[in-house]
């Protein structure tokens, strides 16, 4: 009988445990219809209400914070530029500026002058003298070098001159930079930085020929327009053009004077002159036989040398007749202190005004003096300007 209770035990509690999942199944099933019935159910509207229900406001995006878009640039007009009493005045209305460098019999610059120290004469006729200042009148510098063979190797002694040049300019004064060889390229035009003048000097390329006498003349035509300021080319050069060009030097001076350009030439050709005459002297030397075989090449240096001579002659001459002076630095390495001069003149200048007395306007030259009260002092200016045209 044991045997059998046990196994009838068995039985009831198998089918207990049925009953029990089948109950649980059962509840699991229920749950799942009703999340289904639930996401099927559409949603029921809200009923309206007296009051209206404010809108949710919305959180505020990144772009939104930016507020409403900037209106669109316009190109604006840049108001004409007033002259003042500093500023030159055009020979075309009332007045004439000239550039006036002082210096005693030592060849210092004389700083302390005043109106009464100046006798001026146009066509050999006194003029009254209306104002003069000591650096009143800010300065229109254009660097101008000579890229080809002769100047190529020492480009990086320019270039560190120019920029000390630069820094000892003021802060109104302007500069620009132009490389001419067998091109004339303006490779930095009218600025104020520093830094654009550094990147400017960086670009200059070596070239082979010379249009000297076409730089100038592109300069002058080209490069002033009508500033009011005093204008100056400092220019860094042996004077020698190669030819190939379609200006002579007589037309590269009459667009400095008609442009009222002053000329500062620093000139290497002493140290062409050094190296010539060194090559010259070492082949003279040798013997008979060594003279003869290197008889082209002598006469190519000695032919050089006119060359050189003449060229130094236009290049003072284009100085003088502009105002401006001839530098002829020894070596290249001194090239920092020249254009150091340059640069003290041109802060030293006095800007001498007049109106001229005779009012004819036919384009003619009318040709300048200066003259000093005191006579151990000399002035030094620009030959004459041409009076405007009708």
């Amino acid at each position: 009988m044991r045997p059998a209770g046990k196994k009838r035990l068995s039985i009831q509690t198998m089918l207990l445990f049925s009953m029990a999942a089948f109950l649980l199944l059962s509840l699991c099933l229920d749950d799942a219809g009703l999340i289904s019935s639930a996401q099927k159910k559409p949603q029921q509207k809200p009923k309206p209400s007296a009051r209206p229900i404010a809108a949710a406001t919305p959180t505020p995006s990144a772009t939104d914070a930016l507020g409403a878009p900037p209106p669109v640039p316009t190109l604006k007009k840049q108001p004409e530029q007033e002259v003042t009493p500093g500023d030159v005045i055009s020979v075309i209305t009332t007045e004439v500026l000239l550039p006036v460098t002082v210096r005693d019999s030592s060849g210092r610059l004389v700083k302390d002058l005043t109106r009464n120290d100046f006798r001026v004469y146009e066509d050999g006729r006194q003029q009254p003298v209306n104002d003069l200042a000591l650096r009143e009148v800010p300065v229109d510098a254009v660097l101008m070098v000579d890229a080809s063979s002769s100047v190529a190797t020492n480009i990086d002694d320019f270039r560190r001159a120019a920029e000390g040049f630069a820094a000892r300019l003021n802060a109104d004064d302007r500069i620009s930079l132009i490389k001419f060889d067998d091109r004339v390229e303006l490779l930095q035009d009218w600025t104020h930085s520093r830094f654009q003048l550094r990147r400017a000097l960086a670009r200059i390329e070596p070239g082979m020929f010379t249009r000297f006498n076409d730089a100038l003349l592109l300069a002058s035509r080209e490069q002033f327009g009508d500033t009011k300021s005093r204008r100056a080319v400092i220019v860094l050069t042996d004077g020698i053009d190669s030819g190939r060009g379609t200006t002579t030097i007589e037309g590269a001076l009459e667009a400095l004077l008609r442009a009222q350009v002053t000329i500062y030439v620093v000139s290497n050709t002493e140290i062409s002159r050094a190296a010539k005459r060194a090559e010259l002297d070492n082949l003279l030397n040798g013997s008979s036989s060594t003279v003869r075989f290197n008889q082209i090449r002598i006469d190519d240096l000695k032919e050089g040398l006119k060359v050189l001579d003449q060229s130094e002659k236009n290049l003072e001459q284009l100085a003088d007749a502009t105002g401006g002076r001839l530098y002829k630095p020894l070596t290249f390495q001194a090239l920092d202190s020249t254009y150091a001069e340059v640069a003290d003149e041109l802060r030293h200048q006095y800007g001498l005004y007049y109106p001229p007395l005779n009012k004819t306007r036919d384009g003619g030259f009318r040709r300048v003096r200066v003259e000093l009260t005191n006579p151990i002092y000399k002035a030094h200016t620009r030959v004459g300007y041409f009076a405007p045209a009708r």
